[in-house]
């Protein structure tokens, strides 16, 4: 089989789609979520878990669904070599955490596949942070290396659907963010066309039956192709 990522900034309706598609009878599917919300993964390392709990009870911090807004960057203050350090040590164990989570994501979809299921990508890595670590938006050294594995690494989806909404349409939907920094998100994905091996857009304006019926006959004409060619 094969894999489909349904991507978008936030408001577009991915998770939402992405669940009902395991209801629908018309192919064997497994969804996984591909981002860096660890509320919302429905797979994840134990020490996955583990950094959401020491987040949640030393700061009651949240993950995004996807990289960090880097227009709300600070100068931060000057700290002791102790705090440093432990800030240098705890950076390092998120980021390679991080890139096991993702091979761990990533084997799973090998292992569904290999099934016989068509794998079900709600957001993915690459396309949330093309701009980010490999376009080089955000220039920390860790980024620098995440975006050159997701480049030249880490397997892109087979077919990538865009869920396409304006900016002020989903910031009604949400709240969430800027209407600006929603707009330069979907500047940002719809700039993938080229990136991906098979890229389509669906109108995400349109009432959410609608929405999943065109993802659904995606998938479906899709699968009809792979059968085809064997």
């Amino acid at each position: 089989m094969f894999s489909v990522a349904l991507i978008g900034p936030d408001g577009c309706g991915k998770s939402t789609i992405s669940k009902r598609l395991l209801q629908d009878s018309s192919f064997k599917s497994k969804r996984i979520y591909m981002g860096v919300d660890r509320d919302e993964s429905n797979y994840a390392l134990p020490t996955t878990h583990l950094i959401r709990w020491v987040k949640r009870t030393l700061r009651g911090g949240e993950d995004p669904g996807g990289p960090r807004d880097i227009s709300n960057d600070r100068m931060q203050p000057s700290r002791g070599v102790p705090k440093r350090l432990l800030k240098q040590l705890t950076t390092a164990f998120t980021f390679l955490n991080n890139i096991a989570e993702e091979w761990y994501r990533q084997l799973l979809t090998w292992y569904f596949i290999r099934r016989g299921q068509i794998v079900i990508f709600d957001r993915h890595f690459f396309a949330d942070f093309y701009h980010f670590h490999i376009n080089g938006r955000d220039g920390r050294w860790t980024s620098r290396v995440h975006g050159y594995m997701l480049e030249h690494i880490y397997p892109k989806p087979d077919l990538v659907i865009y869920l396409d909404a304006p900016a002020e349409l989903l910031f009604a939907r949400k709240k969430e963010g800027t209407i600006e920094l929603l707009e330069q998100r979907r500047r940002d994905y719809l700039e993938l066309q080229d990136k991906v091996p098979q890229f389509a857009i669906v109108d995400a304006t349109q009432p959410q039956d609608e929405v999943f019926t065109d993802v659904q006959q995606l998938i479906l004409r899709f699968l009809q192709t792979k059968n085809t060619n064997g």
